[in-house]
């Protein structure tokens, strides 16, 4: 999903969903964590949600940026309930299937489905050039091997790594502008093997 979606679907959100879609699209929580989330588990301080029951079975720790705590500090605590994200009456909420659909339908979006937000988050940390490693920690996937699943979206980021290598070592290699033209005559000799 790239940034034009994102907006169009956030803006298409009703007032209950927009702050399950932002901590979505911010954690890479799964629907069933998000909606389960109770606010002993939110450290607003420390800036992390403690998730204890997990697909994997394992609790994890996953840390919250600036967006997500501007939203979820705006999200008013029920009185009554412990979950972040009730009705009025302090029930969870237990499916947001038809909000969901619906604002997918105001915002022109198809063939998407919640847990894609989950994909949406993982997809723009690599194509940012977050390792896959790091990846798999803030999903909270078991093996890596689930994680190589965002691998083809990084070869640019690969590229930049490396460049961001050599910009630190020109102080030791040919400068810039010697190296642009060694490239241009190589090019221009087009005498390859």
């Amino acid at each position: 999903m790239e940034k034009e979606e994102i907006r169009a679907l956030l803006d298409a959100c009703s007032d209950h969903l927009k702050p399950i879609v932002v901590t979505a699209l911010n954690t890479g929580m799964r629907k069933s964590e998000i909606l389960g989330l109770k606010w002993p588990d939110v450290d607003l301080r420390q800036r992390i949600v403690y998730i204890y029951e997990t697909k994997g079975g394992k609790s994890r720790k996953v840390d919250i940026n600036d967006w997500l705590a501007e939203t979820l500090i705006r999200r008013r605590k029920h009185p009554e309930s412990p979950y972040v994200f009730c009705n009025k009456d302090g029930i969870p909420y237990g499916n947001i299937r038809k909000s969901f659909e619906s604002a997918k339908r105001r915002a022109g979006i198809k063939d998407f489905r919640f847990h894609d937000l989950r994909h949406t988050f993982a997809s723009h940390l690599v194509m940012a050039g977050i390792g896959l490693k790091t990846v798999q920690e803030l999903l909270g996937h078991q093996t890596y091997q689930m994680t190589l699943r965002y691998a083809h979206l990084s070869p640019d980021h690969r590229r930049a790594a490396v460049n961001i290598f050599s910009s630190r070592m020109d102080t030791i290699w040919t400068p810039k502008s010697e190296t642009q033209k060694l490239v241009e005559k190589s090019m221009s000799a087009s005498s390859f093997p």
